[in-house]
């Protein structure tokens, strides 16, 4: 084996793909769609219910503990289900615009691009445990103590920090697997996330109207 193999360091998705995005995409391309793909995925559903939580003002009414409940409940199926739909979507308009990348190196995509999102949740839990039901209002109580205060907006920050970075790895992922340039990969995810929230507002009519995501009439 030629010695500048040898010094070609492994491929560690997890870790890489953060700073490498274009390598972990590359090595994935071949590679069916393997359990971490749905764990990742499954996780990301569980943040979204963590902020769905929060945009409802659900700590109003309802118990951390329910709405932890609710979203590890909730947020794996959706989670799977959302990225599956993605993949979809933009293996579809992948191909009108010129790409040939298949539904699975889509799944790949967006599964390693929510790492970011991913490591966010440590960071709901940690929000969780310390502040309680303030972490799940849209806006923190005036009578929070001042450090919570920092806590939840830190916590905010940090949150759209790591969603803007998980976007980028997406627009990369689409850029490697679609072999197209960035400008075009980043028009394509947006065109994309259009289509997708919209396939996401009308699930989440349907789960609201089963009950899953409605606020607690609760005291």
């Amino acid at each position: 084996m030629p010695e500048d193999e040898l010094s070609i360091p492994p491929v560690r998705p997890l870790h890489d793909v953060w700073l490498k995005p274009r390598r972990v995409f590359r090595a994935l391309a071949a590679k069916p769609i393997g359990r971490l793909d749905y764990v990742l995925a499954a996780a990301q559903g569980v943040v979204s219910i963590l902020v769905l939580s929060r945009a409802q003002s659900s700590g109003l009414s309802t118990s951390v503990t329910a709405i932890l409940g609710d979203a590890l409940l909730i947020g794996p199926f959706a989670g799977v289900m959302g990225v599956w739909l993605m993949a979809e979507i933009y293996s579809r308009l992948g191909r009108r615009a010129g790409g040939a990348a298949s539904a699975a190196q889509i799944f790949h995509v967006f599964a390693y691009g929510g790492v970011p999102v991913v490591a966010s949740l440590g960071i709901w839990l940690i929000a969780a445990v310390l502040a309680g039901q303030s972490t799940f209002l849209e806006a923190p109580a005036k009578d929070l103590a001042a450090f919570l205060g920092l806590l939840l907006h830190a916590q905010i920050i940090a949150h759209g920090a790591l969603v803007l970075w998980s976007s980028l790895l997406q627009v990369m992922g689409l850029s490697e697997m679609e072999a197209v340039t960035m400008r075009r990969a980043f028009g394509l995810w947006l065109l994309g996330q259009l289509v997708t929230w919209i396939g996401a507002f009308l699930l989440l009519v349907v789960l609201n109207m089963l009950g899953f995501v409605a606020n607690s009439a609760g005291p």
